[in-house]
């Protein structure tokens, strides 16, 4: 098999840009459609597609975002100002914001650890499958992701975990490089002379 340099080449440079830094445009629907069919192309053993997608747009962001605040606020009423607005505000800051939900349970032939993988396979997928189609993108897990009292209000099911909020727009930001650690404090080798 040939080398795909652009490939390599957009591997090379992948970065996730922080969601504050987003803007508008978004992905449209059919946008959006397109990177969720190819984000779904990972490893999946037994093809039982161990998660699911909630998309978040217009102004149901701001809604959630007024909910999860009243929710920030019960469990600590003295946030600042400052903690208010990023509460308010946690899905506006791009314009698509698509949890990737992990529905990994007990299975007869696959290990629930191999399914829980494969859903954070998918958030980077979901990334890439983002930036190919032009757009910047983060992974986030946030505070409600492991919140159960927030769930039903992100539409998440009993039993169903959050693998990651993907946070989908533009930015008119540079994108800038972040320290990367060195491979030879995570590579061991076993066998092999070259």
């Amino acid at each position: 098999m040939k080398k795909d340099i652009k490939l390599l080449d957009y591997l090379a440079v992948r970065r996730s840009v922080p969601a504050f830094q987003m803007c508008e445009p978004g992905p449209d629907k059919a946008e959006i459609e397109s990177i969720l069919t190819l984000a779904v192309r990972v490893p999946d053993h037994g093809k039982i597609a161990p998660w699911r997608f909630i998309v978040y747009r217009g102004e149901e962001r701001a809604r959630i975002g007024e909910e999860l605040l009243k929710m920030a606020l019960e469990k600590n009423p003295g946030l600042s100002e400052e903690m208010i607005q990023v509460e308010r505000a946690r899905f506006t800051r791009a314009p698509v914001v698509i949890a990737v939900i992990s529905t990994a349970a007990p299975h007869a032939k696959i290990p629930e650890w191999e399914q829980v993988m494969s859903a954070g396979a998918l958030c980077l997928n979901l990334l890439m499958a983002a930036n190919a189609h032009g757009y910047v993108s983060n992974w986030l897990s946030e505070w409600f992701a492991f919140d159960e009292r927030a769930h039903p209000l992100l539409g998440v099911k009993a039993g169903e975990k959050v693998a990651g909020f993907i946070h989908i727009g533009s930015t008119e930001f540079p994108i800038v490089e972040r320290p990367r650690p060195a491979l030879e404090d995570l590579v061991s080798w076993q066998g092999g002379e070259d």
